[in-house]
């Protein structure tokens, strides 16, 4: 696009800026961000290295060697910039200076929650550790854990997972054939949400920026997921998950069990668990957490062990080496349970057919 075209496109509506070539993660989901805001949700898009060009957007991201909020510049290469999310140790990519200035504008705009409101402050600061911060550390070359330490263990991976990683999701839409086509949202240049040309030796603008914008579709899709169960699921959580862990001591006087209501909407609960354990100073008491399969008076119950961290695979106190991978009458007869439905291979999980008989299972799980 030539400068004069530039400016046209300025005055007519906002323009969003980034740059050319190949394309990451954060700067794609910055931009799906941006459009998030009512400000930006026609915005067009340029993708372009030179400064002169990018002097003519409203705002800049992942390019230009500045990060300033009062003249909307968003980029974090620069060698003097060591941003990090507040109370955070990672440094920022584009994708997390975007949440961290506007973070709290999209929750209001995606949720309609009050920017002022306690619950939006929560939702920021979980979306970003849950989802914003993996595309930081992933943009900055950070890794979960050290890798010297882990050599040092001598630990090795069981399988590769790199197949599945933000960056090798996105980078697939650099080069993939069939991510030529389709994207949503316009570009400066005219590119729409088909028609991106036949591939040649080298891609045309046109076709990199379709490639851009089916990324930036891809990863948005995945946050919109996110809020959207953030805000509509895990938030009315946290207040029945509370009422639960209060009433814990009833079920065991250890409070090693909690049960946990049935809701339409799901309780996603083990969030709100770890989270309340740590503000009683009782990290690590509840083992095991019962809940109904359905809102019917005659649902079965299921027993779950609760996992040693978010996300783990290990639990507290898995359920009886002797029940797993056993079912119905046996399972009975192993436990001493009536009613018994299964226990996983692994001893995560297991089911009952009633509330009572899911309680007697955990109840003599605890002390096993």
């Amino acid at each position: 696009m030539s400068e004069p075209e530039a400016k046209r496109v300025k005055m007519s509506n906002p323009v969003i800026g980034t740059h050319n070539g190949h394309f990451h993660a954060d700067e794609a989901l910055a931009v799906f961000l941006l459009r998030l805001l009512p400000q930006y949700r026609n915005a067009s898009l340029i993708r372009t290295r030179d400064p002169e060009v990018l002097k003519t957007c409203t705002i800049v991201v992942d390019v230009g060697g500045v990060h300033d909020d009062n003249i909307l510049r968003y980029d974090h290469h620069q060698r003097e910039f060591n941003a990090n999310f507040p109370g955070k140790n990672t440094k920022l990519s584009s994708a997390g200076l975007v949440w961290m200035h506007y973070g709290h504008r999209i929750i209001n705009a995606v949720t309609g929650i009050s920017e002022k409101d306690a619950d939006c402050e929560l939702l920021y600061q979980k979306i970003y550790e849950d989802f914003v911060e993996a595309f930081d550390a992933n943009d900055n070359g950070i890794s979960a854990y050290d890798p010297s330490a882990i050599r040092q263990a001598g630990i090795e991976k069981k399988f590769n997972d790199k197949g599945f990683s933000i960056a090798s999701v996105v980078n697939r839409y650099n080069y993939a054939p069939s991510a030529r086509e389709g994207a949503d949202g316009p570009t400066a240049n005219g590119t729409t949400t088909s028609g991106a040309p036949a591939p040649k030796k080298e891609k045309s603008q046109d076709e990199e920026d379709a490639r851009f914008l089916r990324a930036s579709a891809f990863v948005g899709e995945q946050f919109s997921l996110e809020i959207e169960d953030r805000a509509q699921s895990w938030l009315p959580a946290r207040g029945v998950v509370k009422q639960a862990f209060a009433e814990r001591q009833q079920w065991d006087p250890q409070g090693r069990i909690i049960v946990i209501p049935y809701k339409p909407e799901g309780v996603p609960w083990s969030d709100h668990l770890y989270a309340l354990e740590a503000e009683k100073g009782c990290e690590g008491q509840v083992l095991y957490a019962l809940f109904a399969e359905n809102g019917e008076p005659n649902s079965k119950w299921r027993i779950r062990a609760v996992s040693l961290e978010p996300g783990s695979f290990e639990n507290r106190k898995g359920l009886p080496e002797q029940w797993r991978g056993v079912r119905d009458e046996e399972l009975s007869k192993v436990s001493g349970v009536p009613g018994c439905v299964f226990v996983h291979a692994s001893g995560f999980i297991g089911g009952n057919v009633t509330f009572e008989g899911a309680l007697d299972m955990a109840k003599k799980a605890v002390d096993m």
